[in-house]
């Protein structure tokens, strides 16, 4: 079981991350010149360079020192920011973490953080990202306001102090699952709750241990490399665009129902074009959303295994991306049909009404006759 004051943090900080989307599209290289310094995502270890490979890499923008409302009390903190091709803005405040501060003593603050909502911090962040998407606004392409976000946190310690501090000690020794969690209860986890969160670890060297969790991670990086961190965010941000999607989907997919639904009589479909119109409508959707699923399916793409490809392949897994990618695609098919359908109910209409002047015609041609 883990020991108390065994492990201090003598150097590190907490990354708070909120994400926004903030756009269908972001023109990167007009971005890059757009908005003040800014510098391009790339991963400073070589080996995994060529492993991971980026397209279109993120443009990255500092946005300078902020006082931020932290659920405990408010701390001065770096701000930075990275813009996505696909629309999503990430907004990352880099709180220090006081050198000497044990492990344990930072779980309290993990759970302001991780089991109840920040609606301050969050207000903040997306003030940021407003701002930043305001300073950008030629660079996107339809630009929109969504109520979501996504949060995600990250312990990045370059230098521990107390016991030597390697992998094997810290997944042993240290309170990392009751980090991750939030958990400040007086009664243990359970051994099968521990073993849970620990059994999704990465190392590479003895002394560098990366633990993911689905809301909050732990990274030791002796060398201070935020490789890992990044990767983190990058899947965070495949994450939020995939729920942007699946909310905007329910909506349409919600209205053209209601739409479909309202009594009306042939000619009235026929003569406004109603049924036409929803066919418009829903084929705009589902090219746009084959543009999103092409933009997310090329941000990074996976050449090698080396060892922050496993890492990043495994975030991917922890996040549930190919479940919330499979819901989507799901619902994609489902407005295919709904257009094919609204289509065929078009043709089927138009057909209606051409029978009925036929029938008119033939019958003035009696008339006629009979006359």
């Amino acid at each position: 079981m883990p020991g108390p004051g065994r492990y201090t943090v003598e150097s590190g900080s907490l990354l708070v991350y909120r994400l926004f989307d903030v756009a269908d599209a972001v023109d990167l290289a007009l971005a890059e010149r757009s908005a003040g310094p800014s510098g391009r995502f790339t991963l400073e270890t070589a080996q995994s360079a060529t492993a991971l490979q980026f397209p279109r890499p993120p443009v990255q923008f500092k946005l300078g020192s902020r006082t931020l409302p932290m659920p405990v009390a408010a701390a001065t903190v770096e701000a930075t920011a990275h813009v996505y091709d696909f629309g999503v803005v990430s907004v990352c405040y880099q709180v220090p973490i006081a050198p000497g501060t044990p492990l344990e003593a930072l779980v309290p603050l993990a759970e302001s953080l991780l089991d109840a909502p920040t609606p301050a911090l969050d207000q903040a962040a997306r003030r940021d990202a407003e701002a930043l998407a305001a300073s950008l606004a030629a660079a996107l392409e339809r630009p929109h306001a969504w109520e979501g976000l996504e949060t995600y946190h990250v312990f990045f310690v370059q230098r521990l102090g107390g016991e030597q501090a390697t992998a094997a000690g810290l997944l042993a020794g240290a309170p990392l699952a009751e980090l991750l969690l939030g958990e400040t209860s007086a009664a243990p986890l359970s051994e099968a709750e521990r073993q849970d969160v620990l059994s999704h670890h990465h190392t590479y060297l003895s002394t560098d241990l990366a633990v993911i969790h689905w809301n909050c991670a732990f990274v030791l990086e002796p060398s201070g490399a935020d490789d890992v961190p990044d990767l983190l965010e990058f899947a965070t941000a495949h994450l939020l665009e995939l729920r942007y999607y699946d909310a905007l989907l329910d909506r349409e997919l919600h209205a053209i129902y209601d739409e479909v639904e309202q009594p009306r009589s042939t000619l009235a479909n026929v003569l406004t074009r109603r049924y036409r119109l929803l066919q418009r409508r829903t084929a705009a959707l589902l090219l746009e959303l084959s543009e999103m699923i092409e933009r997310l399916e090329n941000a990074i793409k996976i050449v090698g295994d080396l060892y922050l490809a496993r890492l990043y392949l495994a975030a991917v897994r922890r996040f549930r991306l190919p479940a919330w990618q499979e819901t989507v695609l799901r619902k994609q098919k489902l407005l295919a049909d709904v257009n094919e359908l609204i289509g065929d109910t078009a043709d089927t209409n138009r057909a209606e009404l051409l029978e009925i002047a036929v029938i008119v015609l033939i019958l003035l041609e009696l008339l006629a006759a009979l006359r």
